[in-house]
């Protein structure tokens, strides 16, 4: 699979149900980075193994390295970690 159909179809689970998550710079600048550690990221949604172990793959291909996989919900979030991640991701599919 080339890399624009991976890119086509990461593009297609993110407008389903996926989102970004930003990290509070008001929080960072009042309790610290040592406290709160949260940073940018894309969660995808899976709605079962099989999609879950789908958007891992095409993740992989397209050249980002996956978080671990965790369930909310009734379904899977698949994050991937790092402001600049994000902004790579989100510039590859016209975001």
């Amino acid at each position: 699979m080339a890399l624009r159909a991976a890119l086509g179809e990461l593009a297609r689970f993110y407008r389903r149900n996926g989102y970004v998550r930003r990290q509070n710079a008001q929080r960072v600048s009042a309790e610290g980075f040592q406290v709160y550690k949260k940073g940018d990221e894309v969660r995808f949604t899976a709605e079962s193994h099989g999609e879950l172990r789908t958007i891992r793959r095409l993740l992989k291909r397209a050249g980002f390295r996956p978080g671990h996989p965790f369930v909310k919900g009734r379904g899977f979030r698949q994050p991937v970690y790092g402001r600049a991640e994000v902004a790579r991701f989100l510039q590859l599919i016209g975001e």
